[in-house]
């Protein structure tokens, strides 16, 4: 599938965010550019730090004003640039055609407001809808979600809810009006395993049901694996490798993705020690003038000074490496075998 289909239903191009500090003006987001397709999961994948939620806050226009500011790009959603549209169109979007879930559930959620207000308050908002109408319409909304008895919960506050339910409650608030794109922003972080599973799984029919996209935001390969078509790899605020997710397991060409998933837990084959990737990602104020992974690189020549260039290495997988063609990992099929659920 290629972007002429006329199938990408976003396109980041050149994506640039900065904040001002007290060290200075820090580039969070340098140049980032990716594409998410009608129907299709998009996952970006990074350590912390990476600038993964920077990117989607950035997408929907939410850096913080005073600190914040996007500096270059383009965001195209349905053919219109974001960036560009005055502030009321841009608020018509949010919740209704974009809808974004955070990680943490608790914090996300006004405690101040029964459940029942906070998923009504997107239906009015965006659909007009008042009274008993509005009343089934959130009863529908949390029912999608898979919650029980969802009358009984209307009246009830976040704090009084389950770290499941609240994420559910989350996943009703940003689903109530059927958006085209979901971008999740590690929605699983604070569940225990069993939980996390049915959430994804829960996501995953809702997706299925409805055809909508999702930009899935994850530093778990393990849930990549289970949810993404296709990955892109973030590191200092740059991406720099794409392809789809049988690509990036069983041939990872950039030496931060095969890094990543050297980390992964085998669970068939003999016990083997983890391996951690050495040192700490680079301070955003005080970047290196070539490729940012070149520090803890145990591949890096003196070519990798200077930042490389994308290459395709195969049709849709994209590298910023100077060494991407030389090595081929060959046991990252391990990962990809040991990895839970299914890739596609």
């Amino acid at each position: 599938m290629s972007d002429a289909d006329g199938d990408v239903l976003l396109d980041v191009r050149d994506l640039e965010a900065s904040f001002l500090t007290g060290r200075g003006v820090v580039r969070a987001v340098d140049g980032v550019s990716f594409t998410v397709r009608r129907g299709e999961t998009l996952g970006l994948v990074g350590e912390s730090g990476s600038g993964k939620t920077i990117t989607c806050l950035s997408v929907l226009r939410l850096l913080p004003k005073a600190s914040a500011s996007i500096t270059g790009g383009r965001v195209l959603f349905e053919g219109a640039d974001l960036l560009h549209m005055a502030d009321a169109e841009m608020r018509a979007i949010r919740g209704s055609r974009i809808s974004m879930i955070l990680q943490d559930s608790l914090t996300s959620l006004n405690p101040a407001f029964t459940v029942g207000t906070q998923v009504g308050e997107t239906i009015a908002l965006h659909q007009g809808v008042a009274g008993r109408e509005l009343q089934r319409r959130v009863v529908d909304a949390l029912r999608r979600v898979r919650i029980p008895d969802a009358e009984t919960h209307l009246a009830d506050y976040p704090h009084v809810l389950s770290g499941g339910m609240r994420q559910r409650v989350a996943g009703a608030i940003a689903l109530a009006c059927n958006p085209a794109l979901l971008i999740a922003d590690e929605p699983t972080t604070a569940l225990d395993v069993t939980v996390q599973a049915q959430y994804l799984q829960l996501l995953k029919d809702i997706q299925r049901e409805s055809g909508m996209s999702m930009l899935f935001v994850t530093h778990d390969f393990g849930v990549v694996a289970r949810m993404c078509d296709r990955v892109a790899v973030m590191y200092a605020g740059r991406i720099v490798e794409t392809g789809t997710t049988r690509q990036i397991f069983a041939r990872p060409r950039h030496p931060y993705t095969r890094a990543l998933l050297r980390c992964l837990p085998q669970v068939d084959g003999p016990v083997q020690e983890l391996v951690s990737i050495e040192g700490q990602p680079p301070d955003l104020a005080e970047l290196p003038s070539g490729c940012r992974f070149a520090p803890r690189c145990s591949m890096a020549v003196a070519a990798c000074d200077v930042y490389p260039a994308a290459d395709e290495i195969e049709t849709g997988q994209v590298v910023n490496c100077w060494r991407a063609r030389e090595v081929v990992d060959a046991t990252a099929g391990a990962a990809l075998r040991g990895a839970p659920g299914t890739v596609r």
